[in-house]
């Protein structure tokens, strides 16, 4: 069972050789725009394999050479991979943490007992996992008056000088290029200090720690301390990272982004994956430090770039464009500009269709879906109940209207994501309509008094009951089963799956297990789909459609030998963080000024993830205006580059099963 499809898509769009350089020539030119040592891999645990290794080899140097190693250990999400390695290898013997003195790079103040820790993170994920001494485990006092704390930062710095300094120093490149909580502004010469978190971090840190309790500072090692390590490794994984990653290593030395100054460092070395690498020069735009293999897509990129740098649509640009920026190889390539302009124009123009689904009796040789069979029978998967109508609401009417048999599966419930003042009010309502209808009983009584009790006394980070996360279900499945009716979806083609995962009752799921994969394959089973959508937005801010991603494509590996398999395509969609490149486009769906007032209403639908909805991450906009001008966004670019004028467009890849 293949549970990590997910982290793979991007795989096939990136050559080998722009991250994995097999001479020293060839690292150079690659990476001339990279001002710290990087290491690029395909997957997560292929990166912090290689950190850990590298970790264990500066142990084990410094306990043969001096008798210690001081380590200063950052904690996050990204982190996390690199310490459960370091566990493996601790518990294969090859290194021993005997010799080993920890210091926490950062602490949140205050540390409240229901409330997050990194002490407490880094002992649970490694520490407690290991042989250190117990006294050989520094962190900040948690209980320090505010009044006392530069004295006790003080007191901290020296007792990583009493031991020497620091031999390595691990942490991750952060939200808005933090280190430890160097927040933006944060100085060179900064050493141990109150810092005040940002919103961005604080959200970061919610997700991270399952909390909704997080202190609005912290103590943390500064970015003097840091860059007084002998060596630093820092990591990013994920393509929320990427543009923290490129202003890190390629951007200039600058306050705004305090990881820059890792640059200025000798012995510092970045780990990425492909994700977080998207944006680096070599991965980008390897045409400006190589020779390059000349993929369709990649051509499309590069003219795509070409465009914005010249601001000429595609079939405007010229011979000399091409050699001014570099892109002369192509020229040569193909005979001349232009013939490199048709090629790309007509590839974007193929792309453009109001038939999702295929157009019965047509000429299907340029279109991006066959146009048969018609009709089609259509899986909309969909991580919440509202993902289907933000991220393709406009495709979702056109399946209906053209009369395919469309199934939307909301994979999770969603009942975190209701606040307590949304369910008051259908109790409210409730408490009015009970006598009237008889259904006034003392177990429904009971059930209200939890209710208003619950509105009235919840505390932050509180997990609610199972009634309370029942009754939330309730309220997210009829507002999906409203926006679904509104559309057109027929009412026993909604399936609500609640995959086990989610059920949690905490915004920290659990693992994606054999329970959640059979759920899907059963639906996919009984349905036998010619079409399938799925969420390929892997930058949520909590995760949840990754997991729900990578169900799918689990499933679908399970089912790939089936014969019906064999029809069928499978389509990702992005939601409310992100839009698919253009390059990477492979289906675009026109949306009219009256379709996208439609897609608009659908999404209102859901009305307990309007202005209340809890994981907006940080992007203040509600939902439907982040898809609004996201779809807008993506019909100017193609209007830019010399096609078609639409008020806007929906954007879909195809995923082919690995």
């Amino acid at each position: 069972m293949k549970t990590n499809l997910s982290s793979q898509i991007k795989i096939d769009t990136v050559s080998r050789r722009y991250y994995e350089a097999q001479s020293d020539i060839d690292v150079a030119a690659l990476t001339r725009d990279e001002k710290i040592y990087t290491r690029i891999f395909e997957t997560v645990p292929d990166g912090a394999g290689y950190l850990a290794r590298h970790i264990v080899r500066v142990i084990n140097k410094n306990v043969e050479t001096k008798g210690h190693c001081a380590i200063a250990f950052g904690v996050g999400a990204n982190t996390a991979p690199v310490y459960t390695e370091l566990v493996r290898l601790y518990e294969k013997g090859e290194v021993s943490f005997e010799k080993v003195t920890a210091f926490n790079l950062a602490e949140f103040y205050p540390v409240n007992p229901d409330g997050p820790s990194t002490l407490a993170r880094l002992r649970s994920i490694i520490l407690d996992k290991v042989n250190i001494q117990e006294e050989n485990i520094h962190s900040f006092p948690t209980t320090m008056a505010r009044e006392d704390i530069f004295h006790l930062c003080r007191d901290y710095e020296q007792e990583i000088v009493d031991c020497g300094g620091l031999d390595l120093t691990i942490c991750e490149v952060g939200p808005a290029g933090i280190i430890g909580y160097n927040e933006p502004g944060s100085l060179p010469s900064s050493k141990c200090r109150l810092v005040l978190l940002s919103g961005e971090t604080r959200q970061t840190i919610s997700t991270n720690f399952n909390t909704d309790t997080v202190p609005s500072t912290a103590i943390t090692l500064g970015i003097g301390n840091i860059l007084s390590s002998t060596r630093i490794m820092a990591m990013a994984w994920g393509e929320n990272r990427s543009s923290a990653v490129k202003e890190t290593i390629e951007g200039t030395i600058t306050s705004d982004v305090p990881a820059s100054f890792l640059q200025t460092h000798n012995h510092a070395r970045i780990a990425l994956d492909l994700s977080a690498a998207e944006k680096l020069t070599r991965i980008a735009h390897p045409w400006k430090v190589t020779t390059c293999e000349w993929t369709p897509k990649l051509i499309r990129r590069a003219i795509v770039w070409l465009c914005e740098k010249t601001g000429k649509p595609i079939l405007k640009l010229t011979d000399k464009d091409y050699n001014d920026w570099g892109l002369g190889e192509l020229v040569a390539l193909y005979g001349s500009g232009y013939n490199v302009n048709i090629k790309v124009f007509n590839e974007l123009q193929h792309t453009i269709t109001g038939w999702p689904g295929g157009k019965p009796n047509a000429d299907d040789t340029y279109r991006p879906e066959r146009a048969t069979p018609y009709p089609k029978r259509v899986i909309v998967f969909s991580p919440h109940p509202d993902d289907d109508v933000i991220s393709m609401g406009g495709t979702l009417k056109r399946l209906v209207d053209q009369g395919h048999d469309v199934h939307v599966a909301y994979e999770t419930s969603g009942n975190i994501a209701v606040g307590d003042e949304d369910m008051l009010r259908y109790f409210l309502v409730m408490d009015k309509v009970a006598p009237m209808f008889g259904f006034d009983t003392p177990d429904y009584r009971k059930l209200s008094d939890i209710v208003k009790h619950t509105a009235d006394h919840k505390a932050a980070g509180d997990i609610d009951l199972q009634d309370i996360r029942e009754v939330k279900t309730m309220i997210r499945q009829a507002e999906a089963s409203i926006a679904c009716r509104y559309i057109g979806v027929k009412p026993d083609h909604i399936h609500f799956l609640r995959l086990p995962f989610y059920e949690t009752g905490a915004i920290k799921k659990g693992d994606l297990t054999i329970a959640d994969i059979d759920i899907v394959c059963k639906l996919i089973t009984d349905v036998k789909p010619h079409q399938i959508f799925v969420a390929g937005d892997l930058a949520d801010p909590h995760g949840t459609h990754r997991v729900c991603t990578d169900a799918v494509l689990a499933a679908v590996d399970e089912l790939k030998n089936e014969p019906w398999m064999s029809d069928c395509r499978i389509w990702m969609y992005r939601g409310a963080w992100a839009e698919w490149e253009i390059d990477h486009i492979e289906m675009a769906v026109p949306i009219s000024p009256e379709e996208l007032r439609f897609k608009r209403n659908s999404i209102l639908k859901h009305q307990s993830q309007m202005e209340n909805a809890p994981f907006l991450g940080d992007d203040d906009r509600l939902f439907w205006q982040r898809a609004e001008e996201r779809n807008r966004a993506t019909a100017k670019l193609y209007q830019n580059l010399g096609l078609a004028s639409y008020e806007a467009m929906e954007a879909f890849v195809s995923y082919k099963p690995i």
